[in-house]
């Protein structure tokens, strides 16, 4: 992990919409942690990553191009920050292509999931990781909108992009679903947004006993407190600056912190690993 990427604290600041712009951070979340050795694990396979543009997102991209991979990059509207990823992946040599669209829609789902079997033929790895969150201090102030709409981008959107990508995905693939420590732990002011990431692990539990005789392996990583654009979209100037700092390491956590958890999951190396979740998150201690 890089020197700047160590410090325990953040400067405060905010950004005014979801899922926030990863290019208007200070400091700019790190995509590869300098050491990192790639060994051709991905060579030649297919991916789609959603939420590809920043964050998680785009440092497994990053880092599944380094092994091998193209990558179709699904995104919401943060072209920007895609084309970025995109760049990057192009970098390592291998082909990255872009789809911007809403998939909390089924028609965009759906739509995704054509435009992969378009462009690839078949699709090896999926990586579902587009996610929204909203604070709320008191369960009278989540509107039934702010609960459909956190649940239609971060749960419906998973479970019909899968429904629609399986057709395309054949023995040996691998679906990997980002989850959250506070499917585990909960969160007072995240309660929509938790209660999603706790139907991810029932759903990647579910699924993976539903597709393992067809040879898929389904996993799923639950990250701690990592610095992507949500933090600073999410949360006030002030809670950002502590942001990470109650965790048993101190700190936020990095993009490139976590990306690799992708990478041996969507590998051979987790040949004899389904239904099960990873978690990078700083040190806390988890149960369930």
């Amino acid at each position: 992990m890089s020197s700047e990427s160590s410090d325990k604290t953040l400067p405060p600041q905010e950004q005014p919409r979801q899922p926030g712009i990863q290019a208007q951070m200070t400091p700019q979340p790190e995509v590869v942690q300098p050491p990192y050795r790639a060994a051709g694990k991905l060579e030649g396979r297919k991916a789609v990553v959603t939420g590809g543009d920043s964050g998680i997102g785009r440092s497994v991209a990053v880092l599944f191009a380094k092994e091998g991979a193209d990558v179709l990059v699904a995104y919401r509207d943060e072209h920007d920050d895609a084309r970025e990823t995109q760049r990057l992946v192009q970098a390592e040599g291998r082909r990255c292509e872009l789809f911007a669209g809403d998939i909390g829609e089924e028609a965009q789902a759906r739509a995704l999931a054509q435009r992969a079997a378009e462009l690839f033929g078949r699709v090896d790895i999926l990586v579902n990781n587009a996610a929204e969150q909203h604070t709320s201090q008191a369960l009278e102030n989540v509107s039934a909108e702010q609960l459909e709409r956190t649940f239609r981008t971060n749960f419906f959107g998973m479970f019909n992009l899968t429904r629609e990508v399986l057709p395309h995905m054949h023995e040996g693939g691998a679906i990997i679903n980002t989850t959250s420590v506070t499917a585990y732990r909960g969160s007072s002011h995240l309660i929509d947004y938790a209660s999603t990431k706790g139907a991810i692990v029932a759903f990647t539990r579910s699924l993976s006993s539903m597709v393992i005789e067809r040879g898929i392996r389904v996993n799923a990583v639950a990250p701690g407190p990592i610095w992507t654009p949500l933090i600073p979209a999410s949360f006030s100037a002030q809670e950002v600056e502590k942001f990470g700092a109650s965790v048993p390491m101190k700190r936020p956590g990095q993009p490139s912190e976590v990306a690799p958890a992708y990478v041996f999951l969507a590998s051979d190396d987790a040949s004899y690993m389904s239904g099960q979740v990873l978690h990078p998150n700083g040190g806390e201690v988890i149960n369930g």
